[in-house]
């Protein structure tokens, strides 16, 4: 028979003890047999003192107070004066009696129905769960420990999702047997319910920020870290609004089917609509939480959620746009049927929407910069193809209208008069200049286009760089500037693509001879590492640091810097970033204003780095072909009196 038998098995606990130790019954136990109590045992003005002393004990196994065994009145003290959450039963039946911590934390409802009823009576949902742990204490006298339980507790009407950190201990009787058992408990229910939703948030933040392809994308995936968490959230619908606020149009959804009627895909939002389950139409209108009590009808006969019974309430949140009154959507939950919709419960969902809300503004910011970026893209493909297109017509009749003018100026002097000649010098140093410029777009609209194929040859890189360098020599002789070219072999031939090897020195050495008033320019090559670093030097006028990030951007002129000449496209350095980049390399650029600047590109040896089908082996050793062009440009800004800045036409 057990020790804890409903009402009316047994009178008494029995315990096993030695013969002739006291009053025995004929099965050979020694019955714990109660003592008088005095009169007026729990004094005091605390509630539950008031109630024990007021309660009619005679009609509980437990008899008047004052026939109380000594140790169970001790007990009860010793429980009542504690702020701890406690209870205990006593005899056979777990007569119950609590503290009022224990009455405040976690009876509820039952208060104070169940003091001195059986414990079986008091806790009857969750006797399955506790009933083999008290049989263990009161059989065995042994302790026992649980730390977060979970016990669905029936204290408001509804089983309650409750976890508890017990002990469970044997009380002893005035004969020395076990009369009963405390309680001692602490209830864990915020704490760990806080914890789990935390952590959907914590999930909720990271997953959405990893889905910013779009507003559908993130609220996709904030639908699945909420699937990971039916407890509290048995369902959960996520609606975007159209850009013309008429719609409001299924993007995510947890726990119920997509399409389904209580999760409709579309919901007009201006005229009222049977799709409209979740009131959203009345949310957008209020801008304000619905709660919809009697969602259980809505849902269908299907299972929703993880317990026997479906959601009884949900609640509709608006999602506004970041820092807007305006409408991005609505969020819609459904409440655990075990848990109440407390203002803990309306903090957890305030603190969903907001990341939500956050989620899609951040997928939406960055669609539109997306979509600036492509819009972009578009225009700067549009204006790389104008400028080919351009660059191409420009290029055909400048050829026909230079090859005339260059046959009239080598013509006999009889042939051409002294005034003709020096216009047609005019026309044709501006055709050169034009032909130059023409070029150099048409160079960077085919790199930037992916049309300009480079082919790379072993190179003596030294001896290339240094003839280059030196074709302007004659022009800072004139200018009154120190030219140092300092090249030395590099010990192993560098694969380059001459043609824009080219054109990379001289545009750097070019740009440095038109902002070099006076001092030196220097272009030296050296070894670095396993590749080759090209400096160009000089003591010009300097960058502005605030400019110095716009370096090499096309057609990036800086304000106010102080040249030989005003003229330029802007596009000179951004050709050389693009140049040096196609060998593998990268430029970089120094400089401090009033002292000068020092640009230099780096390349790497060999050919390992290059596609093997553009690589050709053997020195390739090609004359010059356009460092006439950028001298006699140079050549041009210098005064022909000795002063101005502005240079010929």
């Amino acid at each position: 028979m057990s020790v804890f038998e409903a009402p009316g098995d047994a009178p008494y606990a029995r315990r096993p003890v030695p013969p002739g130790s006291g009053d025995r019954s004929s099965d050979g136990t020694r019955l714990a047999m109660p003592r008088s109590s005095p009169p007026n045992t729990f004094p005091g003005d605390g509630e539950m003192s008031r109630l024990i002393r007021d309660h009619d004990w005679s009609s509980t196994p437990l008899g008047p107070l004052a026939t109380w065994p000594q140790s169970l009145t001790v007990a009860v003290r010793i429980m009542l004066d504690s702020r701890y959450a406690m209870w205990l039963g006593w005899g056979p039946s777990l007569t119950f009696l609590y503290n009022e911590a224990y009455a405040r934390a976690t009876l509820g409802a039952k208060h104070p129905w169940v003091l001195g009823r059986p414990f079986r009576e008091v806790w009857g949902e969750i006797w399955s769960d506790l009933s083999p742990r008290i049989e263990r204490v009161v059989t065995t006298g042994e302790a026992t420990w649980d730390e977060g339980l979970l016990l669905f507790l029936e204290r408001r009407g509804y089983p309650e999702e409750t976890y508890h950190t017990f002990s469970y201990s044997p009380l002893p009787d005035d004969a020395g047997g076990i009369g009963g058992m405390l309680c001692v408990v602490t209830e864990d229910t915020d704490r760990t319910i806080g914890e789990r939703r935390l952590k959907t948030l914590r999930e909720l933040a990271a997953r959405t920020t990893e889905s910013m392809i779009s507003a559908e994308a993130a609220c996709r995936a904030a639908a699945r870290t909420l699937a990971a968490n039916p407890n509290d959230l048995p369902f959960a619908l996520l609606y975007l609004i159209d850009a013309d606020g008429r719609t409001a149009r299924l993007a995510g959804t947890a726990g119920l089917e997509a399409g389904s009627p209580a999760a409709p895909t579309a919901v007009g939002l201006v005229e009222p609509s049977g799709a409209d389950v979740w009131h959203l139409r009345t949310v957008a209108d209020t801008r304000e939480l619905q709660v919809v009590s009697d969602a259980a009808p809505r849902l269908g006969a299907g299972p929703v959620g993880i317990y026997p019974e479906p959601p009884h309430t949900a609640v509709v949140l608006p999602v506004h746009k970041s820092g807007q009154h305006a409408l991005a959507g609505f969020f819609v939950a459904g409440i655990s049927p075990r848990r109440p919709l407390d203002d803990g419960y309306r903090g957890f969902l305030d603190l969903l929407v907001g990341q939500v809300a956050t989620a899609v503004a951040s997928a939406r910011a960055y669609e539109e910069e997306r979509s600036r970026a492509e819009a972009l893209a578009e225009l700067d493909r549009a204006k790389t193809a104008f400028f080919s297109n351009v660059s191409h017509e420009f290029r055909t009749p400048l050829t026909l209208m230079l090859g005339p003018v260059e046959d009239l100026l080598t013509a006999p002097s009889g042939d051409v008069g002294p005034a003709a000649r020096g216009v047609l010098a005019v026309v044709h140093r501006n055709g050169l200049r034009l032909q130059k410029l023409v070029n150099t777009l048409l160079d960077f609209s085919r790199i930037e286009a992916g049309r300009m194929r480079a082919s790379f040859e072993a190179t003596d890189l030294a001896g290339l760089t240094a003839d280059l360098a030196s074709n302007f020599r004659s022009a800072c002789e004139r200018a009154g500037l120190e030219f140092v070219v300092d090249c030395p072999p590099l010990g192993e031939p560098a694969f380059v693509d001459r043609d824009m090897w080219e054109k990379l020195v001289l545009n750097l050495v070019s740009n440095a001879f038109k902002f070099t008033l006076r001092g030196r320019i220097e272009v030296r090559l050296r070894r670095a590492g396993d590749g080759a670093a090209l400096t160009v030097r000089d003591t010009g006028t300097g960058i502005p640091a605030d400019q110095m990030p716009h370096l090499f951007e096309r057609f990036y002129r800086i304000e106010g810097a102080v040249g030989r000449t005003q003229e330029g496209s802007g596009i000179g350095l951004a050709l050389v970033r693009e140049l040096a980049r196609q060998h593998g390399g990268e430029v970089r650029a120094e400089s401090a204003l009033g002292t000068g600047s020092t640009f230099t590109v780096t390349i790497p040896l060999g050919s390992a780095h290059l596609p093997p089908d553009r690589t050709a082996r053997g020195t390739a050793s090609h004359p010059t072909t356009r460092a006439a062009a950028f001298v006699e440009e140079a050549l041009r800004w210098l005064p022909a009196s000795g002063a101005g800045a502005r240079g010929r036409p």
